[in-house]
């Protein structure tokens, strides 16, 4: 890949510090102001009840203050606070002090809520309402309050804040008042994005499929099957050449086809799990028959593996054979693991958006994206708005985040399908969701199954990947990669930093696990690979053409839902 066309004009690490945070398990819900206002009142009250705590906070502020004026203070940013590097905030004293009391006056004001007895979910509630005034409030978003912002407006006569101002009024018009996170001109899906060989062989209402033209002499018998999530666009597994998880498996002898599913509207309101796993079960029938093969291996990502487990769940029951072996990437089926979006999402919150979505048909992804943003702001808003506004950048041209900015909508029903597995966790236990009139019980699936986790992944907590295994009733193997949620995707062989961590032991926690597992440098798609090719059966002349008399190869890929707004 060229850098220079993925990430010209981006500051050093700003698509990758956001990148592991813009897909998300969870944006379902969105952000209550009504629930955070009441969880400030409820502070305020609290506070107010118990005057000892504010004194006690006011005398730390006024003593660390004090340690700063006189250049005592060691307080420093944290180590992934990428807000204050520049040179100026150690060497320049005014600038110092400046950061030393903005960061004294947030950790003293956090410490205060930690300091009450508020329940938790409120105490979550008033620590994120407080996190969206403090991190608004930090001197690099203010002209003057960031030394590199001045300088450059110095070394430019005034020119960067003028194409700031341009891009700020772009963006109001535009974008919904939201810094731009991606210059999206250098991109292309079909041609940089999503450009790996192939042909659409399957089509109906719901989606594609696409099958891959091969890049070796043989091929192995049984074919891999792809489910994407419905959140965002397939493409995150055919980013582009070099950092496609398909143009990988192509690679390494597979026979790899992959759902594109269809960008649905209002008229696709009644559309849910069972309309999704139906086409993932009729995809499953399509790859064996255009492969002669009686069975395939299949690989769910994200809210693509619930979509699997719901049709390995099914097959099970019927003792229908399908699927040889399952591969789930950075899945939680498990929601029982607390997270900031669980805290938010009262039972009053989610009848809302259950509201919102069913009057409107559909959950548009740009809301979701915007929930997101607002989650992580000084990844996902507050970057932008400095590299935007400040210094007068254009945003960042990076793959992922033109991929994440491409937007999907959820059709009503599945958005509170979706509502009901975040709420009753079902999937633990057998029997508590049924799909296509079928009870599901995990631990009737007896296929292999693969697992892969980010260990810093923000969205889907590795320790609920974990879980699966637990819920699986063949043989699991669980690996852990060293990165996010999309990087953990978006992994290709020969990056120096990557790694992942393996132990064929089970343990009782997520913790133990780890403890012992052997850590191997390099990229979890080789260890993957590996294990792919033992379950892909023996090898066989590669077809000379792609779909089959039934199913001939139509529009090449990635196809036409893509392209759909």
């Amino acid at each position: 890949m060229d850098e220079r066309t993925h990430r010209s004009g981006a500051p050093p690490d700003l698509g990758e510090r956001a990148a592991d945070a813009v897909l998300g398990a969870n944006p379902f819900v969105g952000i209550d102001p009504r629930e955070l206002a009441e969880a400030a009142a409820s502070l305020l009250d609290r506070v107010g009840r118990t005057p000892g705590l504010l004194a006690a906070a006011g005398g730390e502020v006024a003593r660390g203050l004090g340690g700063i004026l006189a250049g005592r203070s060691d307080i420093r940013p944290g180590p992934r606070d990428g807000r204050f590097t520049n040179s100026a905030w150690s060497d320049n004293g005014a600038y110092r002090r400046l950061m030393q009391s903005y960061l004294l006056v947030s950790a003293e004001l956090r410490a205060l809520i930690e300091r009450t007895d508020l329940d938790e979910p409120t105490a979550a509630r008033a620590l994120f309402a407080l996190s969206l005034l403090t991190e608004a409030a930090a001197p690099t978003n203010m002209l003057l309050g960031n030394p590199a912002a001045v300088r450059r407006a110095l070394e430019t006569r005034g020119q960067s804040l003028v194409r700031g101002m341009r891009n700020l009024a772009v963006d109001l018009v535009t974008n919904g008042g939201m810094p731009s996170q991606v210059d999206p001109r250098p991109f292309q899906v079909g041609v940089n994005l999503a450009a790996t060989p192939g042909a659409v062989v399957y089509r109906d209402d719901v989606m594609e499929l696409i099958q891959y033209a091969p890049a070796t002499d043989t091929v192995g018998q049984r074919p891999l099957l792809v489910v994407p999530p419905q959140i965002n666009k397939f493409y995150v597994l055919d980013l582009a050449p070099g950092r496609s998880l398909v143009e990988y498996a192509v690679s390494q002898g597979s026979t790899a086809f992959a759902i594109s599913w269809r960008q649905p509207n209002a008229a696709h309101r009644d559309w849910g799990l069972d309309t999704y796993v139906r086409a993932a079960g009729r995809a499953a029938e399509v790859v064996c028959e255009i492969t002669g093969s009686a069975d395939c291996n299949v690989l769910g990502i994200c809210a693509g593996g619930i979509v699997l487990a719901l049709l390995l769940g099914h097959l099970a029951a019927g003792e229908n054979r399908r699927v040889h072996s399952a591969t789930f990437g950075v899945t939680m089926l498990d929601t029982s693991p607390g997270s900031m979006l669980r805290d938010l999402a009262t039972d009053r919150a989610v009848a809302a958006a259950r509201w919102r979505s069913r009057r409107r048909g559909y959950l548009d992804g740009r809301d979701m994206a915007r929930v997101f943003a607002w989650m992580r702001p000084n990844d996902l808003v507050w970057n932008y708005w400095v590299n935007n506004y400040l210094m007068g950048n254009d945003p960042p041209a990076f793959d992922v985040l033109y991929w994440n900015s491409d937007t999907t909508r959820l059709p009503a029903m599945l958005h509170a399908e979706y509502l009901d597995l975040f709420q009753r966790n079902p999937l633990v236990g057998a029997g508590e969701i049924s799909v296509l009139r079928t009870p599901i019980d995990l631990r009737r699936v007896r296929c292999d199954c693969y697992v892969m986790a980010g260990a810093t992944d923000h969205i889907v907590p590795w320790q609920a990947c974990y879980r699966i295994p637990r819920l699986m009733g063949g043989k699991v193997e669980f690996v852990l990669s060293s990165s996010g949620h999309v990087q953990s995707i978006v992994n290709p062989p020969g990056n120096p930093k990557a790694s992942y961590c393996t132990n064929p032991r089970r343990a009782r926690s997520p913790e133990a696990w780890l403890a012992r597992a052997e850590k191997h440098s390099g990229s979890w798609w080789e260890h993957w690979g590996a294990w792919l090719v033992a379950r892909s059966g023996e090898r066989r002349s590669a077809p000379a053409v792609l779909g089959s008399g039934a199913h001939p190869a139509r529009d090449p890929a990635p196809g036409r839902y893509v392209l759909e707004r």
